[in-house]
């Protein structure tokens, strides 16, 4: 399968009704994946998936992102690195220029459009302020994919008036995402509350007793509320990416 940038490049170099070969050589060379030797770009994900590949940036060199980035925009992908320290940043931002940097969320990305439309409504809600760089990695991944969202902060069980003040907004939600730490029981009163999937996201905030974030996980998965889907801790990207799928109409 071919992506439509792919065949409109192709048709650029059609002469007499022919492809030039070596315009296929490059082309099937790169097809399903680009290796690079230290790293195998799937290059066939947006086919597959009808997202491209995002790249985890924890672990990995300056060096290593820069190839990276730098052959995901030849392609005529996306940029997203998740997980980036903001000492990397500064090495890969004088190679890659076009990259924007958020410190809170921990992303780097190459802005969208300003144009683009963006569908749904998949609001980002945190039990506490503690609980916000896990939610903007959530807030602004749903954003780069292409789902509206608002960012509902500091609505947690302990003064549950705030959460109940976001009524209407909550109502036309397609999918939510709960972000919280602590004990986590954010999720269970959201998901209570509206009729839409609700994508719990831990996070490692809170005391001793909290095991960084294995007491809000384990709340979440034993919540008796159906509907809630949970993923790892401190993970606002796959929360993100789950609840985009939901919104956009995959599921």
């Amino acid at each position: 399968m071919l992506d439509e940038r792919r065949l409109r490049r192709w048709m650029g170099e059609v002469r007499d009704g022919r492809l030039a070969p070596r315009v296929v050589v490059e082309t099937l060379r790169r097809l399903p994946f680009e290796d690079l030797g230290f790293a195998r770009l799937d290059t066939h994900r947006r086919l597959r998936r009808g997202l491209p590949e995002v790249v985890l940036g924890e672990g990995k060199t300056s060096a290593q992102l820069i190839r990276i980035a730098r052959r995901m925009s030849a392609a005529g992908e996306s940029v997203l690195v998740t997980r980036l320290d903001p000492h990397v940043f500064q090495a890969v931002r004088r190679a890659l220029p076009f990259l924007r940097y958020d410190p809170v969320a921990r992303l780097a990305y190459r802005p969208v459009g300003s144009r683009r439309r963006l569908r749904g409504f998949v609001p980002v809600m945190t039990g506490g302020t503690s609980d916000v760089p896990v939610a903007e990695e959530a807030a602004l991944t749903l954003e780069l994919l292409g789902s509206r969202t608002a960012r509902v902060y500091d609505v947690g069980v302990a003064g549950v008036h705030r959460l109940l003040a976001q009524w209407r907004l909550l109502r036309r939600a397609r999918a939510i995402v709960v972000v919280a730490g602590m004990e986590g029981a954010l999720a269970s009163v959201v998901a209570g509350l509206v009729p839409c999937p609700v994508i719990a996201a831990p996070t490692s905030v809170g005391y001793g007793a909290s095991f960084q974030g294995l007491a809000p996980l384990l709340t979440m998965l034993n919540s008796c509320v159906p509907g809630i889907g949970v993923v790892n801790i401190d993970n606002g990207f796959g929360a993100a990416y789950l609840a985009h799928l939901i919104n956009a109409g995959y599921t």
